[in-house]
């Protein structure tokens, strides 16, 4: 479905400037839920907007059902970490959701049944009217989640959605993204710097080294039913495959 070849990421002029990601192979299938990991600053956010089209690579090619990707459109939506950043705090629950589909020219009588079935799916019919500020923190990233799945998109681009919420609240949603996963299928790419969370969540995981240069180090199967625990021996087993790679990396380019 996607397809990453070759991608670099400099800013700045060749001689000085900073080499972000010094080359990206990989492709994704479609339902694919795939996780970048590695530490803060290694690219991974980088690597997730030049997939989103808000940056360039500086060389590289990235195709989408064989169409070049040259910037954003509706077959890409960006889930961000900060729901609070993310959503329009002077609207309700359910002008937020539906907000991308008014920004599209879509007549407001076509809009109901869709914005109705992605605030069932996410548990939110009841809290419609509200506004951000009166929910919770799970709650703001639920309306993301609406708001993001109402667009039919090909492709959901996750930028460590859950790093602010607490332990318990994280695992709350873990369970509720794998849910939704499940119903729509939707190809998922995950950026997260918390190995627990990407073997729970993940298909496959992507391990960057740091940067500058940075690389995909090891892409690895997570071969584990869902839903998963750190209690399962095989969980254990991928978890310090990947602390092992974290730990021992190569000298940056």
């Amino acid at each position: 479905m996607l397809s990453v070849q070759g991608v670099r990421k400099r800013y700045g002029d060749d001689e000085s400037g900073y080499l972000a990601i010094a080359g990206v192979d990989v492709e994704i299938a479609t339902g694919e839920f795939f996780s970048l990991l590695g530490a803060s600053g290694c690219g991974k956010t980088t690597l997730l907007n030049i997939l989103a089209g808000f940056e360039q690579a500086t060389s590289g090619s990235i195709t989408l059902n064989g169409r070049a990707i040259a910037g954003p459109d509706s077959s890409r939506v960006m889930f961000f970490q900060d729901a609070n950043e993310a959503l329009f705090p002077w609207l309700t629950v359910v002008e937020n959701v539906e907000f991308g589909l008014r920004v599209a020219g879509t007549r407001k009588a076509e809009r109901q049944a869709p914005v109705d079935h992605f605030l069932r799916m996410v548990g939110l019919s009841g809290h419609r009217d509200k506004f951000p500020a009166q929910l919770s923190g799970g709650m703001r990233q639920r309306v993301q989640i609406a708001r993001a799945l109402v667009l039919n998109p090909e492709i959901v681009l996750m930028d460590e959605p859950f790093a602010a919420l607490d332990a318990l609240t994280r695992r709350r949603m873990h369970l509720e993204l794998l849910r939704i996963w499940d119903e729509t299928r939707k190809t998922v790419i995950f950026v997260t710097h918390d190995i627990a969370e990407a073997i729970t969540l993940s298909d496959r995981i992507a391990v960057m080294s740091v940067g500058p240069g940075s690389r995909l180090r090891e892409i690895i199967d997570v071969d584990i039913a869902r839903p998963r625990g750190p209690g399962d021996p095989r969980f254990g087993e991928i978890f310090r495959r990947i602390e092992q790679l974290l730990e021992h990396e190569p000298e940056p380019v």
